[in-house]
């Protein structure tokens, strides 16, 4: 019997990283300390930072890791840090994309060549020099990176109209677990069957998936969840278009979190953006006719419908003193943001929803237009509508339900977001009978919750504050998680539309798809990464209790 391998103490480690010639090699605790959360529940801190300066370095790092993955050496993928999930999170090595990858190297033709540490906001200023725009930005846009857009297959506000990221990518450069850089996209026919006669790692993996989605085909399809927006599991569906006759292996690497192999650069399809904007907004009562409004909306070619709740309006009230001191400024600036509509709530009270829609046009007049006959289509449904007048005004919305997260999670004493059931998507016509039974089993644990949503898509982040160090928050989330996800799945749902699984929802993957499923996201899992090597504790092999041992108690 071999031996296992001396595991390689954090010293040794970076020399031996050095020697390999990997890029920036770093030890020193304030950038383990940096590496080790994200904007979600968890810490873990990795042994070790690398940052890659090009491709090369990424194939020497992959090799590193196949040499020395029996002392415990794996690869996790992080560029901004903004995940939810712990995507990003290890104890091993974090391969950091943000020093070096941070080219965007061509804007042309309709599309972006572009590296993945590339921040959303600087790719956006360029490409709209170009009149041209990556739609599928999410909420984070002003602090997200490209590649974790890609790698978490991102959606936000506009994905109504135009989607997901996963329809945007042209194409990916990836080093895979062979420890080379390869180009995947869309093949037809022929190059898939000339792909699968190569004698090497990428020729096995082509011929190893097509095997697997041509053997389990009926399933595959049925298991493809019934809602406009999936990030859990791997989009094995989506690999061939039976229309087109392609067979695309990067809708696998989209949305995979980097446990299929390390992205090194990005080929976005981009859309010419509409230039006029009118803004509708209406303050509902309760939901009973939220579906019918969404309908109604939906006639109209909104570009976004968004919403926001009570409990979100209460919780800025409740801390505006606390907010307005930590922001520099006063207590009216920031109930301006947040109360943007002051008379309509004196009128009718603060409503249980805010429904945001926007519509976007070539003409300011068309835009107007539109949102006017919205308005008129809406007559009857109780509650108030109106069309905002000015951009400004617009902007006030925005704030709250872009920014509200991000600044209740620095800015509140003592409670922290706790993201754990943040994502939610089901089915729009059932949003009416699903919301109340959402809020009944977040009002038995007396949740301090906030609540905003996609509506036109069903999609809803409850975003819970809780005070992380008692030991309650964690038998709150062991208990209520399942809960609310068996909740989703009775309505033909899916436990994250946008932000992915992670750390807190990959144990769930097996109840949302069934053990079938499972096993065939286990052999993808294994057709790309034999050794294992990639970001580990990710979709495949997760257990939420050992998850939870990794909770974030200090911010």
């Amino acid at each position: 019997m071999t031996p296992p391998a001396t595991p390689l103490v954090d010293a040794a480690l970076a020399n031996a990283l050095e020697q390999a010639n990997v890029g920036d090699v770093h030890i020193d605790d304030t950038s383990r300390a940096d590496a080790s959360h994200d904007a979600s529940l968890f810490e873990l801190k990795p042994r070790a930072v690398v940052a890659p300066r090009d491709a090369r370095d990424v194939e020497r790092l992959v090799k590193f890791a196949t040499d020395h993955v029996a002392e415990g050496i794996q690869l996790t993928a992080r560029s901004a840090g903004t995940d939810m999930t712990g995507g990003p999170l290890t104890k091993s090595v974090v391969v950091r994309f943000t020093d070096h990858f941070t080219h965007i190297r061509s804007i042309a033709n309709g599309q972006a060549v572009v590296e993945p540490g590339v921040y959303y906001r600087d790719f956006e200023r360029a490409t709209l020099k170009e009149n041209l725009l990556l739609p599928s930005f999410p909420a984070s846009r002003e602090i997200c990176t490209v590649g974790g857009m890609a790698n978490n297959n991102s959606g936000g506000e506009r994905s109504l109209v135009y989607g997901k990221t996963n329809q945007y990518i042209e194409s990916l450069k990836v080093v895979l677990a062979d420890g080379k850089e390869h180009t995947l996209r869309a093949l037809s026919e022929k190059e898939l069957a000339k792909k699968k006669q190569q004698n090497d790692f990428e020729g096995k993996l082509y011929q190893t998936i097509d095997a697997l989605l041509t053997k389990h085909a009926k399933v595959i399809a049925a298991a493809k969840p019934k809602v406009s927006k999936n990030s859990a599991g791997y989009a094995l569906w989506n690999v061939r278009d039976e229309t087109a006759k392609t067979f695309d292996l990067t809708q696998l690497i989209c949305g995979a979190q980097g446990t299929l192999g390390l992205t090194t650069e990005i080929t976005f399809r981009l859309v010419e953006p509409k230039k006029f904007r009118r803004m509708l907004v209406m303050f509902l009562p309760n939901f009973d006719h939220l579906a019918n409004v969404a309908l109604k909306l939906k006639q109209f070619n909104p570009e976004t419908i968004e919403s926001y709740d009570d409990h979100t309006f209460k919780v800025a009230l409740r801390f505006l003193p606390e907010l307005a001191r930590e922001l520099g400024t006063s207590a009216f600036t920031i109930a301006r943001q947040f109360l943007p509509e002051a008379a309509m709530i004196l009128r009718g009270g603060i409503p249980k929803l805010v429904v945001m829609a926007e519509f976007a046009a070539d003409s300011q007049h068309e835009a107007n237009t539109q949102a006017d006959k919205a308005k008129l289509a809406l007559k009857g449904i109780p509650g108030q509508v109106r069309v905002v007048a000015t951009k400004a005004e617009s902007n006030d919305f925005w704030e709250i339900r872009r920014d509200s997260f991000n600044l209740l999670r620095h800015k509140i004493h003592k409670l922290h977001t706790a993201p754990f059931i943040d994502d939610l998507i089901v089915p729009p016509a059932a949003m009416p009978e699903f919301l109340p039974r959402l809020y009944q089993l977040l009002d038995k644990e007396k949740l301090l919750v906030t609540v905003a949503g996609h509506i036109g898509d069903g999609n809803f982040h409850i975003i819970p504050l809780m005070d992380v160090k008692k030991p309650a928050t964690k038998q709150i989330i062991e208990s209520l998680t399942p809960k609310v996800y068996n909740l989703v799945f009775s309505y033909g749902g899916s436990m994250t539309g946008e932000h992915n699984d992670g750390l807190i929802r990959s144990s769930f993957l097996k109840d949302m798809f069934g053990a079938e499923i499972y096993r065939l996201f286990e052999a993808t899992k294994q057709a790309f990464d034999p050794k294992g090597i990639f970001n580990p504790g990710k979709k495949i092999g997760v257990v939420l209790d050992e998850s939870l041992k990794h909770m974030r108690t200090t911010w």
